[in-house]
């Protein structure tokens, strides 16, 4: 029987980036993943000979080469890789789109802020005491987990509208809580949408899930793959390791899991424990198509364009498969890049509800994705542009793709709605990292790994930990 300092359940970017810092440490460690390629929400694979990113739409964070004191800027320290390795791409711009209102943002927060004025001149008042106190927010030890960003939001402005604009964004990119997003949560993305902005690893999510897994297995760190966790095992309330697909036990001083609150309770036996409340439930469907053309060649020079087809926003799982009312229309095109893209790529995200489509199969799922992809480009193509006349390949995924693939419940995304920003759960030595640790983003999720890592598996190193 194998004995590890630390177990890590899954080989996301929480995971790898765990097993980085641990490894730096000279702890032996593995991570364990189910399948066949590492990087969890955000991997990539492969289909009609051509390899589409799974997760990524942008890199939020962004922080330039030698700027100091920012997420990005922490997380390459504490995993000590360069600056220039990532390839990063700043966006052109993007935009935030409803039926009358049209704001557009780039890594320069005064474009933004301009354009806040321009379209809302009464609620500048407002937007600058928000800025403040965004700018000066504890958000990261949040006194109030449960206070929501609408409630919030109201005591700065009385325009809905704006409100809705700021709340759209947020909640398709980090919001696990149906109509609303925890407001710590809405403080962290707004600093990485509008203070530090959007880029693209060149050649997408690959190399950089490439360049962490090499600094892992340099460091001596073993990677599992194919190598499903049957059950986290335990014993007088402490981990003792776990118990793989194939009968094999491994035990370890810890275990760090990326699989969610409610999935590593269940892997423990311990389900019961878990609150109605704490299961997640909002997930996506996207469609990715490949273009003879490029976005930018027929207007559509946007990076990411989040729109709202009405003037409410409502953030919810749709009683149809989709709701093609709102959605995130994404261009890897439209990043700066020293090799350009071969070919023009537009992603159609919409919310779409997990027990409609896993209750289809065959040929009557393969027919649900193509006209609920023509339902959600009936509302996105008045906001961004029509793929169809240039399309030379597509694929999607639903909710059920998501479930296969990460193991989530439901195909919840951003997992469950409360989030456990210690990590800790009711077994000694069980700690979660990743989605419901509480960090967005990718970059969120790596510095969620390396939290985790200083704070429960580096506790003797403290001092070192934190350099």
């Amino acid at each position: 029987m194998s004995h590890y300092d630390t177990i890590l359940i899954g080989a996301g970017m929480s995971g790898l980036a765990a097993g980085i810092r641990l490894a730096q440490f000279d702890q032996r460690v593995v991570v364990l993943e189910r399948h066949y390629l590492w990087g969890g929400l955000n991997s990539f694979y492969k289909r009609g000979g051509r390899r589409f990113d799974v997760g990524l739409h942008a890199l939020t964070n962004y922080a330039a080469k030698g700027e100091r004191g920012l997420p990005l800027t922490r997380m390459l320290r504490q995993l000590r890789i360069k600056h220039e390795d990532l390839r990063l791409g700043e966006q052109r711009f993007s935009e935030i789109a409803f039926p009358d209102l049209r704001l557009r943002f780039t890594n320069e927060f005064e474009l933004f802020e301009s354009e806040v004025a321009r379209a809302f001149p009464a609620q500048m008042d407002g937007f600058a005491r928000l800025v403040r106190d965004v700018r000066e927010a504890e958000a990261f030890t949040p006194e109030d987990t449960t206070l929501g960003a609408r409630r919030v939001l109201a005591t700065y402005f009385d325009d809905p509208l704006l409100i809705e604009a700021l709340m759209l964004p947020m909640c398709y990119y980090g919001s696990a809580r149906v109509d609303d997003i925890d407001w710590y949560q809405f403080v962290i993305l707004f600093r990485s949408f509008f203070f530090e902005g959007f880029s693209r690893p060149e050649g997408g999510i690959q190399p950089m899930l490439d360049l962490l897994r090499k600094r892992y297995l340099e460091l001596g760190g073993e990677l599992r793959l194919r190598c499903g966790v049957q059950a986290i095992l335990s014993a007088n309330g402490k981990v003792s390791g776990v118990r793989l697909d194939d009968g094999t036990e491994l035990t370890a001083d810890r275990v760090l899991s990326s699989a969610g609150y409610v999935e590593t309770m269940r892997l423990a036996g311990r389900e019961a424990e878990v609150q109605d409340a704490e299961r997640g439930h909002l997930s996506f469907t996207e469609t990715i198509f490949v273009m003879d053309t490029e976005p930018v060649q027929h207007d559509h020079g946007a990076a990411v364009i989040f729109f709202n087809d009405a003037p409410e926003f409502r953030y919810r799982v749709p009683d149809d498969l989709i709701d093609p009312r709102s959605g995130v229309i994404c261009s890897p095109n439209n990043y700066a890049a020293d090799t350009p893209l071969p070919e023009g790529i537009l992603r159609y995200t919409n919310l779409a509800n997990y027990e409609r489509w896993n209750a289809l199969e065959g040929a009557d799922y393969e027919a649900a994705k193509r006209e609920q992809t023509e339902r959600a480009l009936a509302v996105a193509t008045r906001y961004g542009m029509d793929p169809r006349p240039h399309e030379v390949f597509r694929d999607s995924f639903t909710p059920t793709t998501v479930r296969r693939f990460t193991g989530h419940d439901k195909g919840a995304v951003y997992g469950s709605p409360m989030k456990r920003l210690d990590g800790t759960t009711s077994i000694e030595g069980l700690h979660l990292m990743g989605t419901d640790q509480g960090m967005l983003g990718v970059v969120g999720a790596i510095l969620s790994g390396i939290s985790m890592a200083n704070r429960h598996a580096l506790v003797t190193h403290s001092h070192e930990a934190d350099r």
